[in-house]
């Protein structure tokens, strides 16, 4: 479980206990402790493996809402993430990451198509050990308004690393060049560094 999950978890059992001793009705501490324990639910950080061969995974948790052309041969891969799934993000590629970006927006509904361009959201580009660039984006969506990242340009990551989390609802969009080809579809359900979500094609 991600460190979060336990303080929120913590925090809001503590506040129903004070919550029912000042007012001397123990039902009151109810919807305290069922929000501290959807915060160590939502917070969850299960293990995961990639399977053998596989060269590029789901960075998040989520439902594919779009693969798109995104112009310069680029093709978009967006993921939406509801409260109920794993929000821990990791890494669709391995590589070096040679750029971070944080960008400033609108919190829109992450659903929303527009949410890829308006919404705030960290912009993370990453040169793979092939030779490709890969880029993707952890978007903010209207609730989920704290964007976690745990690298630093410069940094090796593994495929399937753990790279930082959303908190509360949001969407990753993974920008892949003509050299790949994409293995999801729209409306598909995938699992963070398990399923698979590109190959390279063969030269």
């Amino acid at each position: 479980m991600v460190i979060d999950g336990i303080l929120y978890g913590l925090g809001s059992f503590a506040g129903g206990v004070i919550a029912a001793w000042l007012t001397g009705i123990p039902l009151v501490a109810v919807p305290f402790f069922v929000f501290g324990a959807f915060c160590m639910y939502f917070f969850r950080d299960p293990d995961r493996t990639v399977p053998p061969g596989v060269q590029s995974v789901s960075p998040a948790d989520g439902k594919v809402m779009a693969v798109k052309p995104e112009g310069s041969g680029l093709t978009r891969i967006s993921i939406f993430l509801n409260v109920f799934d794993v929000h821990v993000n990791r890494s669709p590629v391995a590589g070096r990451i040679a750029d971070v970006q944080y960008r400033k927006g609108e919190f829109l509904v992450a659903s929303k198509e527009s949410a890829s361009v308006e919404n705030e959201q960290n912009v993370v580009t990453v040169d793979t050990n092939e030779g490709s660039r890969v880029i993707y984006k952890q978007i903010a969506g209207l609730i989920a308004r704290r964007i976690v990242f745990t690298k630093q340009p410069g940094d090796q990551v593994a495929i399937g690393e753990r790279i930082g989390l959303m908190k509360f609802g949001s969407r990753m969009d993974v920008l892949l060049g003509p050299e790949w080809s994409i293995l999801v579809t729209p409306g598909q359900r995938v699992t963070a560094g398990v399923s698979p979500l590109a190959e390279r094609k063969q030269p």
